[in-house]
């Protein structure tokens, strides 16, 4: 069976070349012009990956990923205007998968597809491994469900990947290119500032004191370590 792509543009032209571009590389294609009625087809179509702009009409892109990361892991890709340098970070830390540019070459945004797709169908975490316990915050594998003191902590897929590798070598310290790789791929094209955003929200969603840390701790030079 195909993978489903749902494409959230605006801009028709753009829509339209996407689309033929994707099915000639034999992927079914759904396809969205606001942020409203892509929340409505990501829910009814359940694509398997979800390529979206950021700016769109009564939702933007960016809050369109925040409301889908609540419920659905599904892979994003943001599509985001040259040179916009915080709308890719702030895309990123509400869960998107990767982003492009615009303009774009329909090669590179091909390559941009198959590399998540293939990137979400290797698991990071350990099958055999279904809870990971550190001082009062508890990690549930198995549910992907993270836990504060018995409160419920809100997490992207990125984020609990990251924290679940980090439990995992606990004790090790993790460069920033292990976690940039382990977690997000050798094919990422993303760069290590990528790691250093999901590390400042974990601590802000998990350490009392995220500007002093007790668990997840920074060491100078190289990356990060998980100290209990």
């Amino acid at each position: 069976m195909a993978e489903k792509i749902l494409i959230v543009d605006d801009e028709k032209p753009i829509v339209d070349s996407i689309k033929y571009t994707l099915y000639k590389e034999g992927f079914d294609v759904v396809v969205s012009y606001d942020g409203e009625d892509a929340l409505e087809k990501a829910k009814k179509e359940n694509p398997d990956l979800i390529i979206l702009d950021i700016m769109l009409p009564k939702l933007s892109g960016l809050e369109v990923c925040r409301i889908i990361r609540r419920t659905y892991n599904v892979p994003i890709i943001m599509l985001t205007a040259k040179g916009e340098d915080m709308d890719r970070v702030v895309g990123l830390e509400l869960g998107a998968d990767d982003y492009i540019s615009k303009p774009f070459s329909m090669r590179e945004l091909v390559a941009r597809i198959k590399a998540v797709l293939r990137r979400a169908k290797i698991s990071v975490i350990p099958k055999s491994i279904e809870r990971i316990d550190f001082g009062d915050i508890v990690v549930d594998i198995k549910g992907r469900i993270v836990t504060k003191k018995g409160i419920p902590v809100e997490l992207s897929p990125k984020e609990f990947d990251l924290i679940v590798t980090l439990a995992e070598n606990e004790g090790r310290v993790m460069s920033r290119e292990y976690l940039l790789n382990h977690v997000w791929g050798d094919d990422f094209y993303g760069d290590e500032r990528t790691v250093d955003v999901h590390i400042r929200w974990l601590r802000e969603k998990l350490e009392d004191d995220s500007s002093n840390p007790k668990y997840i701790q920074t060491v100078r030079g190289i990356g990060y370590i998980l100290r209990t």
